[in-house]
């Protein structure tokens, strides 16, 4: 009778769904893994030809390639022949006339070129100072780069910062910009074009002239906090890149006034990010120079009201000034830059959060009044990320658009809140994502209200990567779903960019597809995706790589879990738990130190039983029996809120096989390509599958382990034999498939280190972490399971 009175108190507090309908969404997961285990192209199949084709990579070997290794790398085709209308520049005979009067910027884009052409299409070509353009000879195979001022009959329709104008004629082409940075865009956009093409070719016709759309795009780095390389600047500006968000959580200067002396909960999460060395941030600021790129920083100040606080705050800004007055913006986030209390205003009145917010816009106000007296151009970038961004707050996210300073530029966060429905639900984006498009409902109606107030409009919008959902492989290849974001964004008149948190930038092929529609004049989407894949799978391959990448897009709309949590983070390097597993690190279950303040934010940030990555990516389940975690997990990371009576978990489970039934047949195709790809093309082919792969491995895990642990509450509270029986039989299908899973993901980390690495917290799992989870289920299978059974059936 206890088992049964164990029960009902479960469905009480979390309404599973009956035995019969889990073990239905159980059974699909062997059979989801079996689907492409037989054949040339199966999951076998691939995994025997990294193996064989790819070198093996230790953990951070991508940093140090990244780092150090060559902008460009060789990319002519020997089987690319010039069309008919097309433009040759041949391997000897042409000339770069450049005027020497430009600054680094012009110079390092000229000495670029050339080191493109001589690499990437085997062209040499003579760089000529040229402080005349006029006297370039007529008949000379040449190429000339400048600005308007000094090519006014190529740049009278260029009308901003960043525009440029490409004009091909016979033997000559023409690169004007609007500024330095205009010509710089312009000869990579050249770069572009050839790359595509796979040759020094371009159309003999070209005439093109490009509008910039954004006045800022923002990234932070990939490779870790103030990791930013000269090869990454690079690569930034050949991305189209024109900033970086830099010092995150520090002020440039190394100041730690409220770090170290406030006592608030977020000022003690501040005393644990490492200082700032100001040395590194000038030398940043003055490398970035070179390559067109602007330095955001944040300000961290916690202001609480009074006139000292003020005072004090007018002293941090002043002295950031003085030491750093080519800083070209600010970004005032909410997560450092704050009033008084910190948080969200999540259930708070709206007297409390009304005043809070005309405070906080008092503070962003002192900010911009010192920053503007030195520099009227100094951005500065409100961000108020941390108010809550639920649909139903658009009346409070609009205040805030109200309250702020006019000579400032709200930073919105694009898809944060964004609502959805699921088989009758309502569901809410909990952080970045990519499964909706956006605006969220908040980010609508503020960037009305901003363009209301004659306000510019900046977004924290993902363009390429997520910085919470599917964060641990480097980028998303999702190229249809990214492009209605990009032209939603263009549609709502956003005006700058900071296009990743910290997923950050590394050069991919969805940052060059987002490249060409941050400028007028792009291409058709699929035309260009077309050329990106002939290029990158061979041409026979092509239409069947585009059509996997739109499963891709097809199967992510269908994802229900939208945050930085383990099922689209960790899963695939999470056990599965039947046993309380022993403490891997020290535990205070019995000591004054409270576990689970020692788990959380202000402590270790680590679970004893998983101590590989921090506690909040990290699915322990509660052996007690008491809750159903599964159903609780599926509740907080879709952002539904339904009855306590009304189970989640079945939806939620539908829609992750629904998105991993839509990416399998996507891999299908993927694997395909790859396997018949041209030899030359075929070590990077099969690397964009690894990361497809991964992707999918993470969600099948994510099933996996939300299915488990909802069936080991129903075998704990099961009478019946038979059925604990039949029960047993699913989960052991469950860990074998599991384990197959993270033997392939095992292989992939070992010959690709990007994969698992997520800087915020380094890598989440990482070869050693798998080889010890495959230990965990191994013995599962071998040992805890077998034994259960046993004595279940009284033997």
């Amino acid at each position: 009778m206890k088992s049964i009175a164990r029960r009902s108190h479960l469905h009480s507090r979390s309404r599973l769904p009956h035995p019969p309908m889990l073990l239905a969404l159980a059974l699909l997961l062997p059979c989801l893994h079996a689907v492409s285990d037989e054949g040339d192209y199966s999951t076998e199949a691939f995994a025997r030809e990294i193996e064989n084709t790819l070198p093996r990579e230790a953990p951070y070997a991508y940093h140090q390639q990244l780092s150090t290794g060559p902008i460009h790398r060789p990319r002519r085709s020997p089987d690319a022949t010039p069309r008919t209308g097309e433009l040759v520049v041949a391997a000897t005979g042409w000339t770069l006339h450049w005027n020497p009067r430009h600054t680094t910027l012009l110079k390092h884009a000229v000495a670029d070129f050339q080191d493109y052409l001589k690499v990437s299409m085997d062209v040499t070509i003579a760089p000529v100072e040229q402080p005349d353009f006029a006297k370039i000879p007529d008949g000379r195979p040449s190429i000339i780069v400048g600005t308007r001022e000094e090519l006014p009959e190529y740049g009278a329709e260029l009308t901003g910062p960043k525009d440029y104008a490409i004009s091909v004629a016979t033997d000559r082409i023409t690169v004007c910009g609007f500024d330095e940075r205009g010509a710089m865009y312009g000869l990579y956009n050249l770069e572009a074009r050839m790359n595509l093409r796979e040759g020094p070719f371009l159309p003999a016709d070209l005439q093109t002239t490009r509008h910039s759309l954004y006045d800022t795009r923002m990234v932070q780095s990939w490779m870790g906090w103030m990791e930013f390389p000269d090869a990454l600047l690079a690569h930034l500006a050949h991305d189209g890149f024109d900033a970086v968000f830099a010092s995150v959580y520090t002020n440039p200067n190394g100041d730690r006034t409220t770090a170290d002396n406030s006592t608030d909960f977020y000022a003690r999460l501040m005393a644990r990010i490492r200082h700032q060395d100001p040395a590194r941030v000038r030398s940043l600021i003055d490398r970035a120079k070179g390559y067109g790129i602007k330095v955001y920083t944040p300000i961290i100040y916690q202001y609480v009201g009074t006139p000292e606080s003020e005072a004090e705050l007018r002293r941090l800004v002043r002295e950031l000034l003085q030491e750093f007055p080519d800083i070209e913006g600010y970004v005032l986030l909410t997560e450092g830059f704050w009033y008084k209390k910190w948080g969200g205003g999540h259930g708070a009145s709206k007297e409390y959060i009304e005043d809070w917010a005309r405070n906080w816009c008092y503070a962003v106000g002192v900010v911009a009044e010192e920053c503007h007296k030195v520099n009227p151009d100094i951005e500065i970038l409100p961000w108020e990320y941390n108010i809550d961004f639920r649909p139903q707050n658009v009346a409070t996210k609009e205040y805030f658009i109200e309250q702020l300073p006019q000579n400032t530029t709200p930073l919105l966060t694009w898809e944060n809140g964004k609502s959805f429905e699921i088989d009758g639900f309502h569901g809410h984006l909990k952080d970045y994502a990519i499964n909706q498009v956006g605006p969220a409902e908040v980010t609508a109606a503020q960037i009305a209200k901003a363009h209301q107030r004659g306000m510019r409009v900046f977004s924290n919008a993902q363009t390429f990567s997520c910085g919470a959902q599917l964060q641990t492989v480097p980028y998303h290849p999702f190229p249809q779903q990214w492009h209605e974001r990009y032209e939603a964004m263009e549609r709502y008149g956003i005006e700058g960019t900071l296009e990743s948190w910290s997923s950050g930038y590394v050069p991919n092929f969805i940052t060059e597809f987002r490249a060409w529609y941050c400028w007028s004049d792009g291409p058709a989407r699929d035309e260009l995706l077309l050329q990106i894949a002939a290029r990158d799978f061979g041409a026979e391959q092509a239409e069947r790589v585009v059509k996997a990448w739109d499963l891709f897009s097809q199967g992510v709309r269908l994802v229900p879990d939208t945050g930085p949590y383990m099922g689209t983070t960790n899963a695939i390097g999470n056990p599965i738990f039947f046993e309380q597993p022993p403490a891997r690190t020290a535990t205070f279950r019995y000591s004054w130190m409270d576990q689970n303040q020692w788990m959380g934010y202000l402590g270790a940030e680590v679970n004893p039983y998983w101590p590989f990555t921090v506690t909040r990516l990290v699915f322990i389940p509660d052996f007690s029996n008491g809750s159903n975690r599964a159903e609780s997990y599926a509740r907080g990371v879709s952002g539904i809120a339904a009855p306590a009576d009304t189970p989640i978990l079945p939806t939620f489970l539908k829609y992750l096989r629904l998105a991993t039934d839509t990416w399998q047949e996507g891999l299908d195709l993927y694997r395909e390509a790859a396997l018949n790809s041209p030899s030359e093309k075929r070590v990077a082919a099969l690397k964009e599958v690894i990361i497809a792969e991964q992707l999918h491995r993470m969600l099948m895990s994510n099933q996996a382990i939300l299915t488990f642990e909802s069936l080991r509450l129903d075998l704990m509270a099961e009478e019946d034999v038979k059925t604990a029986n039949a029960l047993l039989d699913t989960m052991t299908e469950i860990i074998r498939s599991e384990i197959a899973r993270t033997e392939r993901a095992l292989l992939a980390m070992n010959h690709d280190s990007r994969i698992g690495f997520q800087y915020e917290v380094d890598y989440v799992y990482t070869p050693y972490s798998m080889q010890e989870k495959l230990r965990v289920l191994q013995d599962t299978l071998d040992r805890q399971l077998p034994s259960y059974r046993a004595q279940r059936n009284g033997e």
